[in-house]
This record gives structure tokens, C-alpha cells and sequence, in this order.
């Protein structure tokens, strides 16, 4: 695919076109370190983000017991094939733009950099809303462990703060050290899991092995909708994987593969769980179980069955869990503001990496002063006794998850259509109809629930339907696509050179260097 420029040009000296250590992907300090991850460390990278035992212990008994919901297996796996029809047009274009940015780079090559600016800022947002929420819960759950094993009551707010900071010190390493340690903690997570599967299967609950759960009937109701954007927060983290392309060896291989990798394992390790959690507490009875135990549904099921030491581990798995998602999503946004601020998108400050690690510095830096500010906002305004620890729960982490779904959702949806634009508008339209089929039916798919997540808004925060935040939060992601719109239009009035260069990832750096050098002759 033709730049019109090439790395190579004898315009620009060997140090210009950047080495900052063995490997870099960019110049000077603007360069991440290129062949860090192959396809196993950047698989492990983006299913942390998933964190498989938050979802088995919180999203699933809440899905069956707010919405009533049997048929949630089933659920997983059609939000797998939807997902997977996405993957087919998503992937396809990593292979042809190559950006830290991912989804706004290959929303600007498609639709153009205005809609590549709007598109820049939602991510930001969206995925910086998802980190900080997940802090809440983090708390939560540490000062649920401090009180239960040590006897001690610690205020949620403290450990939540304490984990900013260790992740901030680790966003600064090298990503494939990131991604061992990621690895290490998700691979304690599903192992745990799947003990707890297969123990359910092997002693199930009254119905025995039923496969009702997987029958269509049971997604019936006025509650599927609302089960589906519950559902589809167990997937978030399986379009990340494009954000490190810059990082990955043979790239333009490895993403792809990961993409799908991903999709396929998350779909059929929810469904599977899901299915365990109704054979263990019985096809009739997993519906009033979940509304009576909530999200201690896993913990009493695994007390009955495998008893109280493991499920003492299941406690302390499960913040590890939360620990290594908080840290998949930190280094998400960190690449995002780096390469923002390469573009110019944000101040060129952001686009800084350390020399030593090659990694996002100043973006790291940025996200973990953002989320401290969240958190301790809603520490100050923590009005339960004493430091209610249930108050980040229902608040910080119920809202802040929402929010940044909502904002993925939503540059999917896009993301789909500027995949057809952009094969199309390059005359391979016909060469790739599969895939462009494919990403429009998935787009429409994921617009439909797009609906249903604003639609039900109320249910999803736990705030109820005349509630102000049933549009002040889903307004944070409106506001941040307009303001983005606003910026992309401007640049293209008032700064041109650096409009023409959205998407364009380290091709733009290379592109202000020529710049410099022309301007210093």
C-alpha cells in the first residue's frame, strides 16, 4: 500500500528514521519497540482484559438473576458469531494499517480524519472509563479480603489507590513483561475456573446434565436485550489486540490470528461456564438462586462442591484477575494517547516512550493520574458508614463499566462501516465481499445492541428509569464523540498538514521529520 513516503528515503538520515533501542518502531522518543510479542504473549494480552473470573462470578449471576435470563450460554455463543463476523472485515484491515491507534486509525482510513478524531477521543474515554471502574471493584474486593482474613477493616479506597500506582510503575516496563505477568495471573484464573466446571458437571444440581440452557426458547422476554449488553462486557478486551500491532512480530499475521483466537476462546469458555453455573444450581433453580445470592452465586456453589479452602483461592484469584485487567486496559490507553499524540491529536508530549522499555510513558503517566483523580473523587464522596465498601460497586465500577462499553460498542459499529469504506473506496471491493458482508451484518448487529445498551441504560447502573443518569452517563461518550468532531474539523481548516496525517500512525512522525529537515535546509 502505497504512503508516499518511504522509511527508506535517503531524505532522512539513519537516526531519524529512529532506533531507540533494538527494535523501535517509530524515531527518537516516539518509538515503541517493535517484534516485543508474538502470538501467544499478545493473546495472554488481550484476554487479561477479559477478566474471565469477574465475569463468571459477577456479570453471569446478575444476568440470570436481573434478567432472568436461563438461555445465557447461548447468548455467549451468538455474541461469539457476531463477534467473529466482525473479526473477519477488523482483522483484515490490521493487515493494511499498521497503528497503535487501531480503532480511530482505521476509522480515519476509512471515513476520513474527522471521523478518525471523533472516533480517537471515544477510545480514550471509553477504555479510560473502563480502567477506572474496574478500581472500584479492585477495592472492593481487597477490603473484603482484609476484613474476612485479617480482620481488619480497610477503607475500599485505599488499596484502589495503591493498585493506580503499581500499575503505573508497571506500564512503564517492557510490554512483553507485562504480558508474562498477565499471562501467569489469567492462566491462574481459568484454571480455577474449569475446576469449578468440571466439578459442577461431575456432581450437578437438580435437572442433572440439562441442556436447557442452550435451548432458543429460553431467550424469550423483555430481558434478552438487556442480557445481551451484559454479555457482550465478558468479550471487551478481544479488539485490543490491533493496539499493539506495533509491538507484535509479524504483524500483519499475529494480530489477525490473536483476533480470532480470542473471539473463539472467550465464546466458548463463557458459554461453558455459564452452562456449569445452571447445571450446578439446577435449570429451574438458577434463576432464584442468583437473585437470593448475587454475586456470591460462584463462591457459595464452589463452597458446596469443592469446598471452603478453594474457594478461599477463588477470593484471592479473583482480585488477582481484577488486578491483571486493570493493568491490560492501562496499557490499552497508554498506546492510545502515545499515538495520539504522535498524530498531534494530543500534545506531543504524549507521544514520549521511555528509551529503556520502549514503552508509552507520558500516555501511561496520563492514565494514572486520570484514574487516581476518578477514584478519589468518588472516595470524597463515599457517603456510606464509614467507607461503605459497597459504594464503589454500585457507583464507581456499575457506572464507569458502562460508560466505556457503551463507547466500545460504538466504534465497533463504526469500525464495521469504515471497513467497507475502505476496501471499496481501493477497488477491492469484490475481492474481499465476504469479509464486507460480514462486517456490515455485524455492524448492524452491534448497533442493535447500542440500542438496547441506551435504551436500557437505567437497568445496566442500577439507577432506575426517571434517573438523571440514564443520559448524563451515556452523554459522556455523545460529548466526546461532538468534541472530537469539533477538534477534526478545526484541524482541517486551521492545521491541514496535520489533519492529512490522522491514521497514518509512525508514517506521520516520519513525515514531520522530513518536514524538520526540509525547514533546518
Amino acid at each position: 500500500m502505497s504512503t508516499g513516503y518511504s522509511r527508506r528515503s535517503s531524505a532522512v538520515p539513519p537516526r531519524a528514521a529512529g532506533t531507540v533501542g533494538e527494535g523501535s518502531t517509530g524515531g527518537g522518543e516516539r518509538a515503541l519497540f517493535a517484534g516485543r510479542l508474538g502470538t501467544a504473549g499478545l493473546l495472554l494480552s488481550v484476554l487479561a482484559a477479559t477478566a474471565p473470573l469477574m465475569v463468571v462470578a459477577g456479570v453471569m449471576p446478575t444476568t440470570f438473576g436481573v434478567m432472568g435470563v436461563v438461555g445465557q450460554p447461548l447468548l455467549f455463543v451468538l455474541l461469539g458469531v457476531v463477534l467473529a463476523l466482525f473479526s473477519f472485515g477488523y482483522a483484515e484491515l490490521s493487515r493494511h494499517v499498521h497503528n497503535a491507534g487501531a480503532f480511530y486509525a482505521y476509522i480515519a482510513r476509512g471515513l476520513g480524519g474527522t471521523a478518525g478524531s471523533s472516533a480517537a477521543l471515544v477510545a480514550l474515554v471509553a477504555y479510560s472509563a473502563l480502567q477506572s471502574g474496574v478500581y472500584g471493584i479492585f477495592g472492593y474486593e481487597v477490603s473484603g479480603l482484609f476484613a474476612t482474613y485479617l480482620d481488619t477493616r480497610v477503607a475500599w479506597w485505599i488499596p484502589a489507590l495503591a493498585a493506580v500506582a503499581a500499575v503505573g510503575v508497571l506500564g512503564w516496563l517492557k510490554v512483553d513483561v507485562n504480558a508474562r505477568l498477565l499471562g501467569a495471573l489469567l492462566l491462574a484464573e481459568v484454571l480455577v475456573v474449569v475446576v469449578f466446571d468440571v466439578s459442577a458437571l461431575a456432581h450437578p444440581g437438580g435437572g442433572g446434565l440439562s441442556l436447557r440452557a442452550f435451548d432458543p426458547r429460553t431467550l424469550s422476554g423483555t430481558g434478552v436485550g438487556t442480557a445481551l449488553c451484559f454479555c457482550v462486557a465478558g468479550f471487551l478486551g478481544f479488539e485490543q489486540a490491533p493496539v499493539y500491532s506495533e509491538e507484535t512480530r509479524h504483524s500483519q499475521i499475529v494480530v489477525a490470528r490473536v483476533m480470532f483466537l480470542a473471539v473463539g476462546c472467550v465464546a466458548v469458555f463463557f458459554a461453558f461456564s455459564s452452562w456449569a453455573l445452571t447445571v450446578a444450581a439446577g435449570p429451574a433453580q438458577i434463576v432464584p438462586a442468583a437473585r437470593r445470592e448475587s454475586a456470591g452465586l460462584l463462591f457459595s456453589l464452589a463452597t458446596a462442591g469443592l469446598g471452603g479452602t478453594f474457594t478461599d483461592v477463588l477470593h484471592v484469584l479473583f482480585v488477582t484477575g481484577i488486578f491483571a485487567s486493570t493493568l491490560s486496559f492501562h496499557n490499552v490507553v497508554a498506546r492510545y494517547a502515545f499515538a495520539m499524540g504522535r498524530e498531534r491529536l494530543l500534545p506531543r508530549f504524549f507521544a514520549r516512550t521511555r528509551s529503556a522499555s520502549g514503552a508509552p510513558a507520558a500516555g501511561s503517566l496520563l492514565q494514572s493520574v486520570v484514574s487516581g483523580v476518578v477514584v478519589g473523587a468518588f472516595a470524597l464522596h463515599d457517603d456510606g458508614p464509614a467507607g461503605d465498601p459497597t459504594a464503589p460497586v454500585l457507583h464507581l465500577f456499575t457506572w464507569m463499566a458502562n460508560v466505556g462499553a457503551l463507547g466500545v460498542l460504538l466504534l465497533m459499529a463504526v469500525a464495521s462501516l469504515a471497513v467497507i469504506v475502505f476496501f471499496v473506496r481501493r477497488g477491492a471491493g469484490r475481492a474481499q465481499l465476504g469479509r464486507l458482508v460480514a462486517s456490515g451484518v455485524a455492524g448492524a448487529a452491534l448497533l442493535v445492541i447500542v440500542g438496547f445498551t441506551v435504551r436500557d441504560f437505567d437497568v445496566l447502573v442500577g439507577s432506575g428509569p426517571g434517573s438523571g443518569l440514564t443520559w448524563l452517563l451515556p452523554g459522556i461518550i455523545g460529548a466526546a464523540a461532538v468534541a472530537g468532531l469539533v477538534q477534526g474539523l478545526v484541524l482541517r481548516s486551521v492545521r491541514p498538514q496535520v489533519y492529512t496525517r490522522i491514521g497514518l500512525s509512525n508514517q506521520a512522525f516520519q513525515l514531520e521529520r522530513v518536514a524538520d529537515l526540509v525547514g533546518d535546509i
